[in-house]
């Protein structure tokens, strides 16, 4: 069994306009691969959610997807200030984002809800003052 192909990615944390590059990327590539368009829907939802979680929070980070032949695998790595309360977090509508950030129509709260939707597994280390590693995976 091959290890799977890689695609990996920095997101930009200085501004909104790069903001999910690395998931139109994605979707690029998986479509080249010629992976079922109801499962590149759900990886490009997922990333685009955490590029975007990246930015307003964390100042940016390491985005990677891993392809096999049984799933896509995301890793989302940032340095940012790590989330203190990942129940309050993972719940819709909760946010943190800042007033500049919301009216630019980001921050309603729904990232981290929105990316364990369209995953079928999500995990999320996160430690205050360090960053947070966010792995998904969506079988094919």
């Amino acid at each position: 069994m091959p290890e799977g192909i890689t695609f990996r990615f920095e997101v930009d944390g200085s501004d909104f306009t790069s903001a999910g590059q690395a998931s139109v990327q994605v979707k690029k590539n998986l479509r080249q691969l010629g992976i079922d368009p109801d499962i590149i829907r759900r990886v490009s939802i997922a990333m685009y959610e955490g590029e975007i979680n990246m930015v307003i929070h964390a100042n940016g980070g390491e985005a990677s997807v891993t392809v096999t032949e049984e799933a896509v695998e995301i890793v989302l790595i940032d340095h940012g200030p790590g989330i203190k309360d990942l129940s309050l977090a993972m719940q819709e509508g909760f946010s943190t984002a800042p007033d500049n950030v919301r009216s630019l129509g980001f921050g309603a709260g729904m990232g981290l809800p929105n990316m364990k939707r369209y995953t079928d597994e999500m995990t999320v280390d996160s430690t205050v003052g360090v960053g947070t590693t966010v792995r998904m995976k969506v079988k094919l």
